[in-house]
Parts: structure tokens; C-alpha cells; sequence
């Protein structure tokens, strides 16, 4: 992402009030009216409608029938498209995402003549998306020219045609009540000039005043260097980020569909857990390591850097302040704020006697890992032993050990899979927290294989036998939050 901070004069309204910029997720957007009544308009009138800008993901299951669904891995219209030089299986798959897509301009828009425009939106995008595969499927039916290096390129495009449905939906919604919203459209859509990701959102805003006009942005930005190739899916965060930094925004606001809570209120109970109110950025990179976003880590780096807080809020409990986090909060007490973790990580233990006394061992280890982009969440290492901790499929695990195995040959290489579960917060110094929670786990008859705790203690992970997960969890949230939360100190 390319910076360009100096070139770009943050954006004041005439009373010299700084914006805020919200991010709406895409479960949160299929709850239409939910969003409207609690979000965007509510009891607002006039002017206190405005100074505001929203980044909206597309409505919930398009992205994974666009791409591919993230949890089941079920092929969506670009898995199809990549995997396939000459059926029509994508082109079936773009029809199934155009009725999707007018369901739910039908189930949305009450007034005909509105319903009519969405729809022809609709149809104008994935028609135009149609073409243009159509015609890159011909013109790589020529040998000079191969799919296989325009596949990102088309990933990037079909995925903004989510996001630019939800947010066109979302302003002609608006204007029907009298609002002046304005359809922000960074997706690159027909345009030929190649902007930084900066430069396109500079652009969009430059003729926009937030005094009185209400901007709905899609999630997806086109930028030269492609943010789906870098962030994956997590770049309608990026966008938003960017935004926040761009305009100069007071405060960056997640509306998600729950509170960011001291754990998963599935696993532990509803009267258990608590919401956060206050953390800084340094959990919420380890909420990331572990699978659970608050925001994506490069997004939260660009707030970091400019000093904006993120807030994180619940859609559906407007009046609740939700949960800040910024680069100062630094409480004096230990506490431990989250206990969460990973279910069905896998460990791969590298043992070889070379390693003993080389330097830079395990270099070409970690670069397995990286080839196949295979996010390690923890490891270790001692005298010819290295040990890490993946969340990654077992096909793509199994590439990487080929991979040390052949430039490694006398390493004895073993898997198992196994439960994480992490206690994080600011200031988790308390000297008796380790003691603490391996006594708990033991008392349950929890079998704890490691414990990982850096110097400096923002997150301790205990590593655990597969299939203990939830009770991990709620053990661990018993003895390290609750206790403490009903005044009996970890170490009483």
C-alpha cells in the first residue's frame, strides 16, 4: 500500500468537526433494516446525518459465491473460471450470483421504481463481468497469451461486484428517505487509469463535502499494486483503514453483529462473558494471530500510525459504546482481557541433529512455510528441534513438509493436530498466570502438550490435545477472568 500522507490534506467539514468513517460487515449488511434503524440513520435529522462515512462489505454469502465460500472451501464463480479452460460451469455460477443478487434488491427496495434501478445495476455488472471473461477465456486460447497470469486481475474485479451492489442498494435506500447519499465507487469499474490505493480514494473524495452529503463506499478498492493479491480477504478493512487515514478521520467504527467480548459467549454463556471496553492495538493483533479479527493487522496498522482509535460496536445494540482500542491504553493491573484460540490447528515437529551449533538454522524451514503462504501462529525452537504451530489446510501443510523434507533429508519430520487456546490482554504480567491456568487445565483433566509466553506478555498460549477446545476455553476464561472479575485475584 503505497503512502503518500504528506500529499493529501485531511478533510474538515466548515465547522472544522473531523469525520468518522464506519465499516459495516457483510452479516450485519443482509440485516437491512437493522442497519438503517441502527446505524447509518436512526434517530438522526438534519446535519447530524452527515460528517460520516461508510465502507460496506457485500451482503453476507455473495463474497463466497463470487470466490469461493471461505469456510467449506465450495468453488464460487472465479474458483470455477481458474480451475477450468473451456466449460461454462463459471458462467452458471454468475447467473446463480445475479438471482441472489435480485432476491435481495426484492426482499430490500419497497418502491418499484428503486427495485428497477438496482436491478438493472445488477444486471449492467454481471453482464459486464460475463464479457469480459468470455473474451480473456478467447484471447488465451492463444499461446502467447496465458490465464494463468491474469488470475489475480480477474479475482480483483469479480470480487468488487459485491461490494459495489451492497453500497449502490445502500444509497438509493437513503436518497428514498431524503438523504443525500452519495454511491462511492472505487472498484475500478470501466475506468483505464491505474491509481495507488491512496491516489483512487483521494480521488473519489475530492469533490464530496461531508457537511452534506452522506458517502457509501464499497469495500473493494482497485489499486495498481491489488489488494486482494496482498490482504486477501480482508481487504475491505484495508479500504476502510485507508479512508479513515486519507479524510483524517476522529475515530474508525467496525459495526459487527456482536460485542468483541473476554471470550466466544457460544462456548462460555452469555452471563459469563463481558464485553471489552477498552484494549490497544497490540491485542487486537493477537485477536488477528488467532483467527479472530477485530481488524485485519495491516488495516489496524495504518490507524496505528495515525493516531486514529477503532471502535468496535454491535449493529444490533446501538446505544452500547462498543469496544475502543488505540495505541495508549496501558492498564497498571494484570488482567487477562480474551481467552480464544485456534480449533484443529496442526503441529509440525522438525527434528535434525544438523541443526545443532549452525547458524542461521531453520532458515529454510521458515521459507517453506512462506512459499506456500502458510501462516505460522507460534513456534519455537531449542538445539535441533523446531516446532511450529499452523492453521492451514492439510494438503497445504503436507506441501511444506515435502518441501523441508527434501532440502532437509535426514530430518525426522512428524504432525499431529491440536487445539490452541490463548489469554490475551495489554498488561498480563501477573507472575502466578501461567501457574494459574496450567492448574485449572489440570484439575479438569485437560492435557496441556506446550505453553508458548513471549517476554512480553501481551498473549500466553497454552497448546492442547485435539478435541478440548471448549472446555480449554471455558476453564481458562473461569480461572483468569471471572475469578479476577468476582475479586479473587489469580494469585489468592
Amino acid at each position: 500500500m503505497t503512502m503518500q500522507n504528506d500529499n493529501l490534506a485531511h478533510v474538515e467539514t466548515p465547522n472544522g468537526t473531523q469525520p468518522t468513517v464506519h465499516k459495516i460487515g457483510g452479516t450485519s449488511m443482509s440485516k437491512v433494516e437493522d442497519v438503517m434503524a441502527n446505524v447509518i440513520v436512526g434517530k438522526r435529522t438534519g446535519a447530524d446525518l452527515y460528517n460520516r462515512v461508510f465502507v460496506v462489505s457485500a451482503y453476507g454469502g455473495i463474497t463466497d459465491l463470487l470466490l469461493e465460500n471461505k469456510k467449506t472451501g465450495e468453488p464460487g464463480v472465479f474458483a470455477l473460471y481458474a480451475g477450468s479452460d473451456n466449460d461454462w460451469a463459471w458462467g452458471d455460477a454468475l447467473t446463480k450470483v445475479q438471482a441472489r443478487m435480485i432476491d435481495i434488491n426484492a426482499d430490500i427496495f419497497k418502491d418499484e421504481t428503486d427495485r428497477k434501478i438496482a436491478d438493472r445495476f445488477v444486471q449492467e455488472r454481471i453482464e459486464g463481468v460475463r464479457s469480459c471473461l468470455i473474451d480473456l477465456q478467447r484471447i488465451c486460447g492463444y499461446g502467447h497469451f496465458q490465464l494463468q497470469e491474469h488470475l489475480m486481475t480477474v479475482r480483483e474485479m469479480i470480487s468488487g461486484t459485491g461490494e459495489a451492489h451492497s453500497a449502490h442498494n445502500t444509497m438509493l435506500l437513503l436518497r428514498r428517505q431524503g438523504i443525500d447519499a452519495a454511491f462511492v465507487d472505487l472498484s475500478g469499474w470501466r475506468e483505464n487509469e491505474q491509481m495507488s490505493l491512496d491516489e483512487r480514494i483521494s480521488a473519489a473524495f475530492a469533490d464530496i463535502d461531508l457537511s452534506n452529503v452522506l458517502p457509501i463506499v464499497t469495500g473493494y478498492s482497485q489499486a495498481a499494486d491489488g489488494l486482494m493479491g496482498i490482504y486477501g480477504r480482508g481487504y475491505s478493512e484495508v479500504t476502510f483503514s485507508a479512508v479513515a487515514r486519507i479524510i483524517g478521520a476522529a475515530e474508525a467504527v467496525i459495526h459487527k453483529e456482536f460485542h468483541l467480548s473476554s471470550a466466544d459467549p457460544r462456548i462460555v454463556g452469555e452471563d459469563k462473558v463481558q464485553p471489552i471496553g477498552h484494549t490497544n492495538y497490540d491485542v487486537a493483533d493477537q485477536l488477528s494471530n488467532m483467527g479472530m479479527e477485530a481488524i485485519h493487522p495491516r488495516a489496524a496498522k495504518g490507524l496505528r500510525q495515525n493516531g486514529i482509535p477503532l471502535r468496535i460496536k454491535n449493529t444490533f445494540e446501538p446505544e452500547h459504546p462498543g469496544t475502543v482500542i488505540d495505541d495508549v491504553w496501558a492498564p497498571d493491573d494484570s488482567r487477562v482481557e480474551i481467552v480464544t484460540g485456534l480449533e484443529n490447528a496442526v503441529e509440525v515437529e522438525v527434528f535434525d541433529q544438523d541443526m545443532v551449533g549452525l547458524p542461521g538454522a531453520g532458515e529454510e524451514t521458515l521459507a517453506a512455510f512462506r512459499r506456500f503462504k502458510v501462516s505460522i501462529v507460534s513456534w519455537s525452537m531449542n538445539a535441533n528441534t523446531m516446532t511450529f504451530y499452523v492453521e492451514a489446510p492439510l494438503k497445504q501443510v503436507r506441501r511444506v513438509i515435502e518441501v523441508i523434507q527434501k532440502r532437509q533429508p535426514e530430518a525426522e519430520i512428524q504432525t499431529r493436530k491440536v487445539d490452541i487456546v490463548s489469554a490475551i490482554g495489554a498488561n498480563i504480567q501477573s507472575p502466578t498466570l501461567i501457574a494459574d491456568a496450567t492448574a485449572a487445565l489440570r484439575d479438569q483433566g485437560i492435557e496441556l502438550l506446550a505453553v508458548h509466553a513471549p517476554a512480553r506478555r501481551v498473549d500466553v498460549q497454552f497448546v492442547l490435545a485435539d478435541g478440548g477446545y471448549d472446555d480449554a476455553v471455558r476453564v481458562l476464561h473461569w480461572a483468569l477472568v471471572e475469578k479476577t472479575r468476582n475479586g479473587n485475584t489469580l494469585a489468592a
